[in-house]
């Protein structure tokens, strides 16, 4: 199995109780307790069996390393049954072939790795496959496009379930990004972007400093000191978004902390984060986030604290191989 995939869920979902964060119980399992080889040849003992998932809230199926699994009946029938009580279901790369096996996909759009989406679509003709996409949310079933992206499914759920105070707050621990922009094409056969890109660093920390300010594509290329279509590809090169994109999501990121941890009204919250009109921030902020900033404000509202949030109910993560 991939030892990134479970250090990067371990990460995501340790307890941090002390921290003020919510508390998780982490156990791995699988079909045959017993040592399992990792990529990295480091044999893992795992103690515990399939009927693990019979308890767990959040279930996450991390790739192998190997050809993609055909999951046993076995497999098959206990994520069939998570998911019938009503568990949560993740899977990463070629992890996400087992959900699909198991007739969980049908009529639902998912994600694997870029590498295998052909084979992937060829194999599940019922899946709607997204190709580009980091991961896919389907609610109670959510699919990842594997490597980096499993750290950005982290912190998706920890968003969406507990709020982006947290989510903030982990993402700080793990020094990660707590959202990343951008699809899985930025990463093909692209160059790495080098930390050469001083003048575009200065921009961004301008941007996040300046949230209520109205800027334009020129302003920011004119700081930058390069044409406004350089800047723009060369943005996007380095953060995987548009410069409108991009800030529209941290925009709404800023106003999610400050609906959990200040007493500021809508109208206030609206105009921090640059909005001229209500109508607009409660728009936009309602299509990214599936409810209102009212009601987003009403479920996550949170002390403020130095760790950031109080705690939340707890999720045990698990993860299962064949």
């Amino acid at each position: 199995m991939s030892a990134f995939a479970l250090g990067a869920i371990g990460g995501g979902f340790t307890d941090r109780a002390h921290l003020g964060l919510p508390a998780f119980r982490f156990v791995v399992c699988a079909e045959t307790p017993g040592m399992v080889r990792t990529d990295l040849g480091l044999p893992l003992r795992v103690t515990h069996g399939l009927d693990r998932l019979a308890e767990a809230d959040l279930i996450m199926v991390p790739p192998g390393d190997g050809p993609v699994p055909r999951p046993s009946p076995a497999v098959s029938a206990a994520l069939r049954a998570a998911h019938r009580r009503g568990a949560i279901i993740v899977a990463f790369s070629a992890g996400v072939y087992l959900l699909a096996d198991a007739r969980l996909l049908d009529g639902r759009r998912a994600t694997t790795h870029w590498t295998l989406t052909d084979d992937f679509a060829t194999r599940f003709p019922r899946v709607n496959v997204v190709p580009q996409a980091l991961y896919v949310d389907e609610g109670r079933l959510v699919t990842g496009a594997g490597g980096a992206a499993c750290v950005d499914v982290c912190m998706h759920l920890l968003r969406r379930e507990h709020g982006a105070t947290v989510a903030n707050a982990v993402a700080r621990e793990m020094v990660t990004a707590p959202h990343r922009e951008g699809d899985q094409v930025q990463y093909r056969d692209l160059p790495v972007p080098g930390s050469g890109e001083p003048s575009l660093g200065a921009v961004i920390d301008w941007l996040l400093s300046n949230l209520d300010r109205p800027v334009s594509i020129g302003e920011l290329a004119d700081r930058a000191l390069m044409s406004e279509r350089t800047f723009s590809r060369r943005f996007k090169a380095v953060t995987g978004a548009t410069p409108y994109s991009w800030l529209l999501a941290q925009r709404l990121e800023r106003a999610s902390e400050l609906l959990e941890v200040t007493n500021l009204s809508i109208e206030e919250v609206s105009r921090q984060v640059g909005y001229n009109t209500v109508a607009v921030f409660r728009q936009q902020f309602t299509k990214r986030h599936g409810i209102p900033p009212r009601a987003y404000r009403r479920r996550f509202r949170r002390i403020p604290s130095s760790a950031g949030g109080s705690c939340g109910e707890r999720i045990h993560g698990c993860t299962t191989r064949r």
